[in-house]
């Protein structure tokens, strides 16, 4: 499968974190993550910008299920509830 195609998926459990993302590379900044354990994607919200979403903070350190679409290594979420 092309990693260019967008990978539908539903209920994607995993923790927040931020971190640095593009590290050594003109794209370096600090970015924020779900981790599911086995792999690491790039969180970004569909309705959000592409860069510094503030609405991601309020996630950080926390266990959230997501909908949505993986691009390659950003999960780009049409949903994201935390598991409580």
């Amino acid at each position: 499968m092309d990693s260019s195609e967008p990978v539908p998926i539903k209920q994607l459990r995993g923790q927040v974190t931020r971190g640095v993302y593009g590290r050594n590379t003109k794209s370096e900044r600090e970015a924020v993550f779900v981790d599911t354990g086995a792999e690491r994607y790039l969180l970004r919200r569909k309705a959000g910008p592409a860069y510094a979403d503030k609405q991601l903070d309020q996630y950080i350190g926390r266990t959230v299920t997501c909908d949505g679409f993986l691009l390659g290594t950003t999960l780009l979420a049409d949903t994201i509830h935390v598991v409580e």
